[in-house]
């Protein structure tokens, strides 16, 4: 039976139908239930050991009236199971699957078959170094290919965070996920041949949003170590991420691709900020981001 049969079948023996509050507080309770039946089911299993013979008809049992629940749910919802697992699915690849093996979000590079002065140099070398203090404030410069590019830097803040870095990430995005307005702009790189690409991509409002995740995530890194020896991001965060920019051009991007340049830019970022300073290269083809001597 597939998930759409079985969804209009379990209607025919639904007690509370209709759409009204009732109708639905019914449902929601009993899949409240079946979680704790669940759980009792496990909970006897771990008393009992192998003695628990029926375990396996039991707990299949419990997750049939999960399922039931979750079908006449989905039914009262105006959804269909069987999208709501399709869609379920993608979800989790775009989360969890194997860089190796899940194909990357496309396009890869949001500018391609633009005029060279529109894109993003395929190849960079960048080098972010300290700069002068300003009345005894930590300040960094950015060089990329040797040409100085946008303002020196500072923290911004009372504590030495090492924010003043900050272009590291915007720059691994560029690398990574083909995108970021703010490094397009100091770039002098804007789509200026298309007005509602310059306007709606490179604009400022696409801008903000670009500085808005790069600091979010950053509030959130600095409560943990700055992702030293971490290899996941909570989810809860790359849904906001991901909802932020909704609507542009990078929104395409999956959960695990976000990820991966997160982690990606706090390993430079780490390396740099040790080092008051460093050298990187970007490699935008092959989706690379390599830390130099």
């Amino acid at each position: 039976m597939d998930l759409h049969e079985f969804q209009v079948a379990a209607q025919g023996t639904d007690q509370a139908p209709g759409s009204d509050d009732k109708a639905i507080i019914v449902p929601l309770l009993g899949l409240a239930g079946e979680a704790g039946a669940l759980l009792t089911e496990y909970k006897k299993l771990l008393r009992d050991g192998p003695a628990y013979v029926s375990f396996r008809d039991q707990i299949g049992e419990e997750l049939g009236d999960v399922l039931w629940y979750v079908a006449n749910l989905a039914t009262k919802f105006n959804l269909d199971l069987g999208d709501i697992a399709t869609a379920n699915l993608a979800k989790t690849v775009g989360r969890w699957g194997d860089p190796g093996q899940v194909p990357p979000t496309q396009p890869l590079l949001f500018d391609e078959g633009r005029e060279p002065k529109e894109q993003f140099p395929r190849e960079m070398v960048v080098e972010i170094a300290e700069g002068p203090e300003d009345h005894g404030i930590k300040t960094a410069v950015l060089t990329i290919d040797g040409e100085r590019v946008g303002n020196q830097l500072n923290d911004n803040a009372v504590v030495d965070d090492g924010y003043r870095f900050h272009d590291v990430m915007h720059l691994t995005h560029v690398a990574l996920l083909g995108w970021s307005p703010t490094v397009r702009g100091l770039m002098h790189r804007k789509r200026t041949s298309d007005p509602l690409v310059d306007h709606a991509e490179d604009g400022a409002r696409a801008i903000i949003v670009d500085e808005a995740i790069v600091e979010m995530v950053f509030d959130y890194a600095r409560g943990r170590d700055f992702l030293a020896g971490v290899d996941r991001v909570d989810y809860e965060l790359l849904r906001t991420i991901r909802r932020r920019a909704s609507g542009l051009e990078v929104g395409v991007r999956s959960a695990a691709e976000w990820e991966h340049a997160i982690l990606e830019s706090y390993r430079v970022w780490r390396a740099i900020r040790a080092n008051n300073g460093g050298r990187f290269r970007l490699d935008l083809v092959e989706r690379k981001v390599e830390l130099l001597a």
